[in-house]
This record gives structure tokens, C-alpha cells and sequence, in this order.
């Protein structure tokens, strides 16, 4: 026996080499900048949560009544399935669809909006279908698809100089699409730039869709932030008036406040009772193997507010000054200046101010106002005494801008 050494195993790659850094999110190094900035009179503009006038996202009333009952009264913590709290899915439907689509019109709970739009995303990618986009649009609409593997072919949806929507070139789109290749729509509150369609709008594009054979997927993440529960929820209702076909993602983290609970639901309507059984064990598979079983808490609490007669009509009124106090300080801005009277003409939450990287970074240098580089500024995180300041350091960016 010899002291021979023993031999060195050749180590294999890690499994994390082939990993590449990864840019940060912008809009989330965005709210940590603003974090650490100690200016008093800073303003965020960036991330995408309704404000009251202190400044504050409210724990809605009804919420608040509806977490007391359900610490009182839940039994249980168990499991709920991959079709989530049914009762909350079944509630929302008279508020976001009206009609009855009797077992056409199935719908499985998901986490949040952003859930909502995978799983469609998941469906549509098993289909082999391409999605039709309107740029700009929200920021992750484009990588969930492309996460899904879904293909995107895309139009331009919003001209920034004119502050109007591209309608002749969402027309020409649809013209381009295929038979049984989707279309995302924004229901109401476009994100980013708050400019939605008219009745008639609705209306031509309803009817192309169903001639044409191409699928709309509705993205509603604003209901009642905009004109009003039943106004907001008009588009949708004209476009599920002439196509057989559709899919619906909602969200409740906006309406009813439960941003961080993550409250959503995906909706199909399908060609008839046996298509739509087809589509919802799609759906429930699809969501197994996505994230198993949605979050209990949230889509609880607002099926409680739904069910309870009071609780909901409490909610209704707090949406309402809610949606006042976003159309006041939309009011209050385009009043500064005929240069921004389009803000009033939009509706929600968001607008994009017609600025350049540039500008947009003097104002946060120059004034402490943060907004998203593409100019997106979330007007409800305003409060009515910082709209004067805003609009002067707006109006002086533009001016420096064009000179």
C-alpha cells in the first residue's frame, strides 16, 4: 500500500453558471430610490396603488368589517382546490357581466390580475394561438406571454403628441389577425394611458371581432375606477354581446383595495355548455400546475363584502369617492393649463405625460417627482395640494423640452 493520493473528481458546471444577471425592475428601483430620498415635499408618482389625499392606500371599510367576520367565523384553513373560493367567483359575475351566460361562462380564482392573465396566457399558448397587443400597454403583459410562450405581434395603440388613441391602427390590427388569434383588450382605466374606447369604438371593434373569427381576452383591472361600476364594465359587455368566444381577466386589487392579498379571477365563455366543461378543466389543470391553490384570504374577504347586503353597498360608496377623488385631481391638473387639458379627458388612474427620459429625470432631480421613464405617472397618488406644484414643474418640463 502505497500513500498514493487520492484522485480529484473533475467538478461539473454549476448548475447556476449558465445564469446571466438580470436587469432590476425599473419601476421597482424606482420606489426604492424614492424610499431613500429625504425631501419632505417628494411626490411618487410611480407605483400603481390609489392614495387618499393624505397619502395613504386606505384599508377599505367594508374590508376591514369583512376580515373581522371572517377571523370570527372561519373554521377552517384548509385547502380550497385549484378553482379557488367558487362563491367569490360567482358573486363577482352580475357585477362584471350583467347578463347571464347561463353554463357558457365558467371561472376559476386567481392571484390577482397578473394570475388571471398567465393562466389565459397558459390556455392560449395549448391552442397554439398569437395575441394581438396595443403598445404601450401594462409593463407585464408582453413577458407573461412570452413567459407562456405565447407569440406577440403588436400595433401601436396610443399617440403620445396628440394625447389620442391610435383607433385606425387597432382596426388595421384586427384586420391582420388571423381567425382564432386573440386580441387584449383593456375593459376600462387603460394602463398606462388612460384613454379608453367610445360606446361606438366598442361597438366596431365587437363586430370585427365576431366576423372575423378573433378571440378577445378583456383585461378589467379598474372596474369602477373610471366612470362607474356599470359604465366601466359597458365595453366588455358590448364585445361578449357579439362574440362567442371570449376570455375575461379581472382583478379585485384595485377595486376593492387588496393589492398585497393578490384577488383575481379568469372568466371563458365558450360556444356552449360542453365547450365551456372543456375549457374549465383546462383551466383547472393549467392553474395545478401553476400555483396549485390560490390565496384563501383575500378573495374571502371580498366574497363576504358581495354576500353581505350592507357591506356591499358600503363598498360601493367608498368606490365612488374614490373614483371622485381621481376624477378631481384629473380635474384640478387639466385646469393649470390648457396643455394638460387631455387629463381630463382620460380615465383612471394612469396617464402618460408627453415627456422625455430627460425631462422626466429633471423633474425628479429638480422637484422630487418620481414617475416611470415612459412618462406613465399615476395621478391618484396625488394629493390635491401637491396638483399646483405638479402641474407648474410639468408645464416648465414641457417648455424646457420643446425649446
Amino acid at each position: 500500500m502505497t500513500g498514493a493520493k487520492p484522485k480529484v473528481r473533475e467538478m461539473a458546471a454549476g448548475l447556476f453558471e449558465s445564469l446571466k444577471p438580470e436587469p432590476p425592475d425599473p419601476l421597482l428601483s424606482l420606489i426604492a430610490e424614492f424610499a431613500r430620498d429625504p425631501r419632505p415635499g417628494k411626490i411618487d408618482l410611480g407605483v400603481g396603488v390609489f392614495r387618499d389625499d393624505t397619502g395613504i392606500t386606505p384599508v377599505m371599510r367594508a374590508v376591514k368589517a369583512a376580515e373581522r367576520e371572517l377571523v370570527a367565523t372561519q373554521a377552517s384553513k384548509s385547502y380550497l382546490g385549484p378553482e379557488g373560493d367558487v362563491e367569490f367567483v360567482a358573486l363577482l359575475r352580475p357585477i362584471v357581466f350583467g347578463g347571464d351566460f347561463g353554463e357558457r361562462l365558467v371561472g376559476v380564482q386567481t392571484p390577482g390580475g397578473t394570475g388571471a392573465i398567465r393562466l389565459a396566457a397558459d390556455l392560449i399558448a395549448v391552442t397554439g394561438a398569437r395575441v394581438w397587443l396595443g403598445l404601450p400597454t401594462w409593463p407585464n403583459h408582453r413577458p407573461v406571454f412570452g413567459a407562456a410562450g405565447v407569440p406577440v405581434e403588436t400595433y401601436r395603440h396610443f399617440d403620445p403628441a396628440t394625447q389620442s388613441l391610435c383607433f385606425d391602427e387597432l382596426m388595421s390590427a384586427l384586420d391582420r389577425a388571423a381567425p382564432g388569434d386573440v386580441a387584449v383588450l383593456h375593459g376600462c382605466c387603460h394602463n398606462p394611458t388612460g384613454i379608453d374606447l367610445s360606446g361606438a369604438q366598442w361597438r366596431a371593434v365587437a363586430e370585427v371581432l365576431a366576423a372575423r373569427g378573433i378571440v378577445p381576452l378583456i383585461d378589467l383591472a379598474y372596474q369602477g375606477l373610471g366612470e362607474g361600476l356599470e359604465e366601466d364594465a359597458g365595453g366588455l359587455r358590448e364585445v361578449l354581446a357579439h362574440c362567442d368566444e371570449a376570455l375575461i381577466a379581472y382583478s379585485c386589487d384595485k377595486n376593492f383595495g387588496l393589492y398585497r392579498d393578490r384577488v383575481g379571477a379568469l372568466y371563458a365563455l365558450a360556444r356552449g355548455a360542453a365547450a365551456a366543461g372543456t375549457v374549465y378543466s383546462n383551466m383547472l389543470t393549467r392553474a395545478r400546475e401553476t400555483w396549485s391553490m390560490p390565496p384563501d384570504h383575500g378573495a374571502a374577504v371580498a366574497r363576504i363584502v358581495l354576500a353581505t347586503e350592507s357591506l356591499e353597498a358600503d363598498w360601493r360608496a367608498e368606490l365612488d369617492t374614490m373614483r371622485g377623488r381621481i376624477r378631481a385631481i384629473r380635474g384640478a391638473a387639466a385646469a393649470a393649463h390648457p396643455s394638460l387639458a387631455f387629463l381630463a379627458r382620460q380615465q383612471g388612474m394612469f396617464s402618460v405625460l408627453p415627456l422625455d427620459k430627460a425631462a422626466i429625470a429633471r423633474l425628479k432631480a429638480e422637484h422630487g417627482i418620481y414617475m416611470a421613464a415612459s412618462g406613465r405617472a399615476n395621478l391618484a397618488g396625488l394629493r390635491m395640494a401637491d396638483v399646483p406644484r405638479f402641474a407648474a414643474a410639468v408645464l416648465s418640463a414641457m417648455k424646457a423640452q420643446a425649446a
